[in-house]
């Protein structure tokens, strides 16, 4: 199972790439291009300055994109060497990793054309992002679900916190972890975007709770692991009665029909992304709300990735900073990441564990461009979350 979210640290808005211009038309101004009214049209001589900035703008994107496609591509097949590698029980080398930076586009920047009236033009209405009660309300339209809210957020870190452990997380993993993903402070129903409220917040993501599971992670959990959440549900009801038990029965029967959607399609990231995004896809994330399932989906994207590490051979145990570039990255790209021995982590660039959107969304990873110095940003950012009182409260209740 893959895993795609954007962390409290490292979420920020989106980089827009630069469209390649098309044939024949990259040097040349609109042909039928209105002015506001009252506005004088550009001179001839402003139009033919434009054309040759341009122009040189042009030649220099094109220059750069070449650069980076390159560049992107040894990436990727450096990737593929090294997974054929290890499926081969043979030693991965330094040169195995691309040891250069990305290149960075230093050319002039795209010129504003003067016939084009750009500062009238209304902006682009922001895309909406589901939020909580989209989620809630597509549970009890779709599945006729309303998720056990906790009286108190005490109520829901006691149920992970017991979850986690059972699950073999550490408190220092859990802790940190949950500081860096949800702000030190951030409740079970957090949601990207809205760690702080206010003027101007708004949901970046579906990312949610504790460990800011997307909307997707929702579904490919409940697809390959559901199963179990059954049993642990079934078991909470058979140690309950009156209307405890019913409660617990009706919604296991809930949590079966959403396990049933969730395989209806290939158990694929992109599948299962398309799915999450549909009304009743959204219905199911709502059990990330849930007192009784939700801990269970929180915690088990960690186990995953501790399970994933083991089966790749690597027995230490991962330090919190190391488990969540697993979450971050996926449990594929950073088990690579973990692997590197101590000298490499100083001079590998961590454009190698990122596709190129991925890293171009990432100022952090940009910024801390080797992955020494990427663990070393995470354990400094958990630091700091760590000392905030929900992590001190999270932690208290650890057993």
């Amino acid at each position: 199972m893959q895993r795609h979210s954007i962390s409290h640290c490292f979420a920020c808005a989106l980089a827009t790439l630069l469209m390649w211009p098309l044939p024949g038309l990259a040097a040349s101004a609109p042909q039928n291009a209105t002015v506001a009214p009252g506005v004088a049209p550009p001179t001839p001589a402003a139009m033919a300055e434009y054309r040759r900035q341009l122009e040189d703008y042009t030649a220099a994107r094109r220059k750069y994109e070449g650069e980076a496609d390159a560049y992107w591509n040894s990436v990727a097949e450096k990737r593929r060497i090294r997974n054929a590698k290890r499926r081969g029980d043979k030693e991965v080398v330094l040169e195995d990793y691309v040891l250069a930076q990305p290149p960075v586009y230093a050319g002039p920047p795209k010129p504003a054309d003067p016939s084009a009236p750009a500062e009238n033009e209304p902006p682009q209405p922001r895309a909406y992002v589901p939020v909580v009660a989209d989620f809630l309300e597509s549970a009890a339209r779709h599945f006729a679900f309303v998720p056990r809210q906790p009286q108190s957020e005490l109520d829901y870190k006691r149920s992970y916190a017991a979850v986690a452990a059972a699950a073999g997380i550490t408190r220092e993993q859990a802790v940190r972890i949950y500081g860096f993903e949800s702000g030190g402070n951030g409740k079970y129903d957090v949601q990207a975007g809205l760690e702080h409220p206010g003027a101007g917040a708004h949901a970046i993501t579906t990312a949610l709770g504790y460990n800011q599971l997307l909307a997707t992670n929702s579904l490919e959990l409940l697809a390959e692991k559901g199963d179990a959440f059954l049993r642990a549900l079934k078991s909470m009801a058979a140690a309950s009665s009156g209307k405890a038990r019913t409660a617990l029965e009706h919604k296991t029967a809930v949590l079966k029909s959403m396990v049933d959607f969730s395989r209806s399609v290939p158990d694929d990231w992109s599948q299962h992304d398309r799915l999450a995004n549909t009304p009743k896809g959204l219905g199911v994330h709502a059990m990330n709300l849930d007192l009784d399932v939700g801990p269970l989906l929180q915690a088990q994207k960690l186990r995953d990735s501790v399970v994933f590490a083991r089966a790749k051979g690597y027995g230490a145990p991962l330090s919190a900073a190391e488990l969540e570039m697993m979450n971050l990255t996926g449990d594929g790209n950073g088990i690579d990441m973990v692997m590197l021995p101590a000298p490499w982590r100083e001079r590998v660039p961590t454009a190698n564990f990122f596709q190129p959107g991925g890293y171009q969304r990432n100022p952090v990873a940009i910024r801390n461009n080797v992955v020494a110095k990427l663990l070393a940003a995470t354990d400094a950012r958990m630091d700091e979350e760590a000392r905030l009182q929900g992590a001190k409260d999270l932690a208290a209740l650890w057993r």
